[in-house]
């Protein structure tokens, strides 16, 4: 098959959505299957030419909202070369576009939402969701409306999306998301590791992987890290990623605050060898999130046999919980500090066995290739089928939707 993805940018500090295309696309393209993709970004950002996978730029877009004015003409000059077009994410241009390009084509076009339509957004920033109101009924709804398929990653996903909005009409799939197994030679990506930071050896580090975000925790996890360090004094917190938000310096100034300035590290993002390294020299995982769709970090952190601490608000909880493969709790201070006092009181047996079911989870739950023959047999049965004559998912007033689970609290 010709398939086509669409991000509004393939920037790598944007998180997950850009590294699930990344790896689906190049695992495809190994069966056989051509894959392109098209961006807001510009011809010449940086990493436009390290994406492993033809790519056309198509901004560089204007605004925050991206909106570029060769994306629709290119779209419906090239949507002919493809068997399916599939739109990553919502509420910037890249998905209205779509839908003003393709809604009369015959190649089908189908949506990923990555958890943005997840009604934690609208509890947390209720301004921006009554802006995003007045968008979703002439924009993002019929977006979604005329999809082929609407794809969520995992079942609470796709039954959280139906509370954020009464005006929803959607054909509805899931489709496990995945992430690629470690590469080999864990022992020498771990001792990289250690070369780049040689005063963390012998030490027990709590690993957090991902974007710096209000939205990830990070806060929760330095002032459970505070508490869980008297009693660990071997312990040290990694923080990793790109600060997204200008967060990091208030960060900063809580760690010292708390007593563990001296115990955290800010390395940046991590990439390559230094990524697997981290995670391979890691003691946990952990991702105290209020709001998280997937997690490829969760997904790659089990596949180095790495156990994760996760609160309920990751949508893979109940995998990781089922399976024994981590500790689940809530998204608090508490909540974290028992996800923490949950692995220290383990013994070395215990650490073990959950080390090795970590991997086992990860194999059986979240390797890439599940998520290539998923999302190929969707493809493929539209493509060979036509379209469904199966009814839309009629509206669902979030008044009256009943919450995902009467267990989501627990641990």
């Amino acid at each position: 098959m010709k398939i086509l993805h669409l991000l509004s940018t393939l920037d790598p500090r944007a998180g997950g959505p850009i590294e699930g295309v990344r790896q689906s696309g190049v695992a495809m393209a190994a069966l056989g299957h051509q894959i392109e993709v098209a961006c807001l970004d510009a011809p010449d950002a940086p990493f436009i030419g390290e994406f492993p996978l033809t790519v056309h730029a198509l901004g560089p877009s204007r605004n925050y909202y991206g909106y570029s004015d060769r994306y629709v003409p290119w779209l419906r000059a090239e949507s002919a070369r493809f068997d399916a077009v599939i739109v990553h994410g919502l509420w910037q241009y890249h998905g209205f576009g779509a839908w003003r390009a393709l809604r009369r084509a015959d190649v089908p076009y189908y949506v990923y939402t990555h958890g943005m339509l997840d009604p934690w957004f609208k509890q947390s920033a209720p301004l921006k969701h009554l802006k995003k109101w007045l968008y979703w009924p002439w924009a993002e709804y019929r977006v979604l409306r005329d999809a082929a398929a609407v794809i969520f990653t995992t079942e609470e996903e796709r039954l959280l999306a139906r509370q954020s909005f009464w005006l929803y009409r959607v054909e509805e799939r899931v489709v496990p998301f995945g992430a690629r197994p470690p590469p080999p030679n864990a022992d020498a990506m771990r001792d990289a590791f250690f070369a780049e930071w040689p005063a963390l050896r012998g030490k027990r580090i709590v690993l957090f992987l991902g974007r710096i975000h209000k939205k990830k925790g990070c806060d929760l996890l330095i002032r459970a890290f505070a508490d869980y360090a008297t009693r660990c004094p071997d312990a040290h917190l990694m923080i990793a990623g790109p600060d997204s938000v200008g967060w990091q310096a208030s960060l900063m100034t809580l760690a010292q605050a708390c007593g563990v300035g001296h115990q955290v590290s800010w390395p940046g993002m991590l990439e390559g060898e230094l990524k697997w390294g981290a995670f391979y020299a890691a003691d946990v995982f952990a991702l105290p999130s209020h709001q998280e769709n997937f997690g490829v970090a969760v997904a790659e952190a089990l596949g180095c046999g790495l156990p994760v601490l996760i609160s309920d608000k990751v949508n893979v909880w109940r995998e990781v919980s089922q399976d024994g493969a981590g500790f689940v709790a809530d998204d608090s201070v508490a909540g974290t500090l028992q996800l923490l006092e949950g692995w220290r009181s383990l013994d070395d047996e215990s650490r073990l066995q959950m080390r090795r079911q970590a991997r086992r989870t990860f194999d059986a739950r979240f390797g890439i290739m599940g998520m290539v023959e998923s999302l190929t047999a969707l493809l493929q049965a539209r493509h060979v089928n036509g379209p469904t004559d199966k009814p839309l998912i009629p509206a669902v007033s979030t008044e009256t939707a009943m919450a995902p689970g009467s267990g989501r609290n627990a641990s």
